[in-house]
């Protein structure tokens, strides 16, 4: 009991692992490339669209400049 509470505040330090520091590096990029691609979308999905011109389908029969 008394090993236990010695450590009990303490952290262990891990040894230094090239492979996981690559794919904690890997994972964070691809967030944040992920993250970039899906503001750019929201921001084309967020455009305001021009309302004001008639669409060449617009059920009256006429062809548009008519």
């Amino acid at each position: 009991m008394k090993d236990k509470d010695k450590y009990e505040g303490q952290t262990r330090a891990l040894p230094k692992n090239p492979r996981q520091d690559r794919l904690k590096l890997a994972l964070r990029e691809n967030l944040k490339r992920r993250k970039s691609q899906a503001r750019a979308r929201s921001d084309v999905a967020m455009a305001p669209s021009n309302a004001d011109d008639a669409s060449p389908h617009d059920g009256s029969g006429k062809k548009p400049g008519e």
